[in-house]
């Protein structure tokens, strides 16, 4: 019934909205979507089997007990849902609108499995968050004691802010540094508007603020303040920088006019959204309105500025990977997202250069797939003598983050890192090589998932929480 009476009102202010109907005159749209969307909630909390092995919950890199919280909701206890959720996720209104639910709990679900459709998990995760932050359910960081020890957390993006939350509420004094001017790192500045509404990241700043969390914004450590001095002013350092070094393509042309970073492509369109000046958007070196657009790479950020192409009224949008569709390592979701929205997808085919001073067009080289490499994936190779130019006004390149380098960055050689270049830390623990220093997130694991940031600030959260507590301990005796 509510969702015939939504389908009933918007085709009725579609195309006759004189002809409303009199039973449809003292409701708005957001009143019987609200309706609809309550309904399709419990209809699809309530198709869950109540497997006796819960894949989905297994395969959710927080665990979260989504079994239960699919059975409350099924039964309209929404609030306990709410509370069951938030106990073991920090930000389950931003995991449910990007997590890839189609690789994680939604994959994974039984019914899935057996050929009936999945349980949309993760629109009911958000339906529930987003009913309790409007019936005000969700409370800022209140510490029954407040604790004289602090902790800096250097970035302010999912792991930090899963850090600061944890601590806070144990009643620690939490300071957040981060270079940009606004909290939420990738959350804010690399996820475009259409998948995570910024208001929506806002809001958990705003809440975190309210519960004591100290940001110093526009802080760049190592320039505006040293590591150094950190480690006097704090009894524990979390780095959660994040990776934000663009991956460079070595070919001849890649300094063309008109070829930009995904980061500073996403970063300028989300400014934009804000109201901010963004002089690069309005003079449309970071703008596809009215171009031929190619975007190199095929993870979920390379998606992002395809569909974030479309948006702004790009002529053409292509995706250029030198692999197949099945193996592509971004959401096979979102694939289809960005097929459906007019994205053509150039399938075994990989940039060897670039062609005018303004770029014009990428040089391309078509590949097969051959022999699997070390990682069971098969390795693109050349068919020489098919190579072609894909016309191009915008050229981005979305070919995935490394790590900068902290140690040489911070002045801080003794802090360890991987031959990738992430901080060297335990991955249960999160310590590092230096005493007191912990890290989390992307800068300890590579580029990943917004879902593992969170995890591992909360895991580092406990473990600073056990240093803080043991040095109390020691003092007392």
């Amino acid at each position: 019934m509510a969702k015939q009476r939504m389908l009933q009102f918007v085709n009725v202010e579609r195309d006759m909205p004189e002809k409303r109907p009199p039973d449809l005159r003292a409701h708005d749209f957001n009143e019987i979507y609200a309706e609809y969307a309550t309904a399709k909630a419990e209809e699809q909390a309530g198709r869950c089997s109540q497997c006796g092995v819960p894949y989905c919950q297994s395969h959710c890199p927080l665990h979260n007990n989504i079994p239960d919280w699919l059975r409350m909701t099924a039964e309209g206890r929404l609030q306990e849902a709410y509370e069951l959720s938030q106990a073991t996720n920090t930000f389950p209104e931003i995991c449910g609108r990007i997590c890839p639910q189609d690789r994680l709990c939604e994959g994974n679900c039984v019914i899935e499995q057996s050929g009936h459709g999945t349980v949309t998990i993760g629109a009911v995760e958000k339906y529930i968050t987003d009913t309790a932050w409007e019936n005000g359910w969700v409370k800022p960081a209140a510490p029954k004691h407040e604790r004289a020890e602090s902790v800096g957390i250097i970035g302010a993006g999912p792991g930090g802010l899963a850090a600061a939350d944890m601590l806070r509420r144990q009643g620690v004094q939490v300071t957040v540094y981060d270079r940009y001017d606004r909290a939420g790192g990738l959350l804010t500045y690399g996820i475009p508007g259409f998948k995570l509404e910024k208001d929506i990241v806002m809001k958990r700043v705003d809440q975190l603020e309210q519960g004591g969390v100290t940001f110093k914004m526009n802080c760049n450590v190592g320039e505006d303040i040293a590591f150094s001095e950190l480690q006097k002013t704090h009894d524990a350092i979390l780095i959660a920088t994040g990776v934000y070094k663009s991956r460079e393509l070595p070919a001849p042309g890649v300094g063309a006019q008109g070829i930009v970073r995904a980061i500073d492509f996403l970063t300028a369109s989300n400014r934009k959204s804000f109201g901010d000046a963004v002089p690069e958007f309005d003079s449309g070196e970071l703008n596809a309105e009215g171009k031929r657009v190619v975007v190199i790479g095929g993870g979920d950020t390379a998606m992002d500025c395809l569909r974030t192409s479309i948006r702004q009224g790009a002529t053409s949008v292509k995706c250029l990977y030198r692999r197949d569709k099945a193996n592509m390592p971004g959401s096979q979701r979102e694939v289809a997202n960005a097929e459906e929205e007019g994205v053509e997808f150039v399938w075994l085919s990989a940039p060897k250069g670039f062609s005018g001073d303004s770029v014009e067009g990428v040089m391309v080289s078509k590949m097969r797939l051959g022999a699997a490499d070390a990682s069971g994936r098969q390795s693109p190779e050349i068919i020489e003598g098919a190579d072609y130019v894909e016309d191009a006004d915008l050229v981005i390149m979305a070919l995935g983050f490394e790590p900068e380098a902290l140690p040489t960055l911070w002045g801080v050689p003794e802090l360890e890192v991987t031959r990738w270049g992430t901080v060297k830390a335990n991955f249960e623990t999160h310590a590092t090589s230096l005493p007191g220093v912990y890290a989390c997130g992307d800068i300890q694991r590579g580029a990943s998932l917004v879902v593992w940031a969170i995890r591992d600030g909360r895991e580092a959260a406990e473990a600073i929480m056990d240093q803080i507590n043991a040095a109390a301990q020691v003092a007392a005796e």
